[in-house]
């Protein structure tokens, strides 16, 4: 039975094939919101990373202040930039 469930699963799969090769192009409407689901994906990543920056601002600023108390000196090993907000989302311009 093995054998002959491998063989009917092969021929459904190259039946299936040219049919999924023959798919129409994606209209406009399709490409404007695919394209506006990729921008709003990325914000939704940059909010992210803020987020993270912000909270690991915090745990440093805590540590810092932690070893100080202590009495011992604490520097940075390297600079690190600030934090960038992103902003709101900004739709991505229509294409004409």
């Amino acid at each position: 039975m093995g054998p002959i469930r491998t063989c009917i699963l092969t021929l459904g799969v190259a039946l299936a094939l040219p049919a999924a090769a023959k798919l129409p192009p994606l209209s406009e409407e399709a490409k404007a919101k695919a394209a506006e689901t990729a921008a709003r994906t990325a914000w939704s990543n940059k909010v992210a990373d803020y987020k993270l920056c912000l909270s690991m601002e915090r745990v440093a600023a805590k540590y810092r202040a932690d070893q100080q108390a202590a009495g011992k000196e604490v520097k940075p090993a390297t600079p690190t930039p600030a934090c960038v907000d992103p902003g709101p989302f900004v739709p991505p311009a229509p294409q004409s």
